[in-house]
């Protein structure tokens, strides 16, 4: 089961294993708080593409698109996230304002759709 969630929010047990998916560390949030598993910044998206997205709702799409490309290219990392989440329930951390247009989300689909695929 993949989850997501803002790092801001309180951890819980149920999160399962906590995963921070974006490049740059949160502001105001200590590693303490956070009760992080893994940072993995690698399967964040490029400063390029994130600062071109910007949390723009109009570009949602096509960031997904470039997103999917760029996560491509990181094969070895995605496919041990995606063997995990087979096995484990986890919980994708964002720092982002937007819950619903931010990396997080669109990585838990390319995860399902890696996953359904296999």
């Amino acid at each position: 089961m993949i989850y997501v969630k803002r790092v801001y929010d309180a951890a819980s047990s149920d999160d399962g294993l906590r995963v921070l998916v974006d490049r740059l560390w949160p502001r105001g949030v200590s590693k303490e708080r956070a009760q992080l598993d893994r940072w993995a910044k690698e399967l964040a998206p490029s400063n390029e593409l994130r600062k071109w997205f910007a949390h723009d709702p109009d570009k949602w799409a096509e960031f997904k698109k470039r997103y999917a490309l760029e996560l491509k290219e990181q094969r070895e990392d995605m496919e041990r996230l995606a063997k995990e989440s087979k096995s484990k329930k986890f919980t994708l951390l964002y720092g982002a304002r937007d819950e619903v247009h931010n990396e997080a989300v669109a990585l838990k689909e390319f995860l399902e759709k890696v996953v359904g695929s296999t």
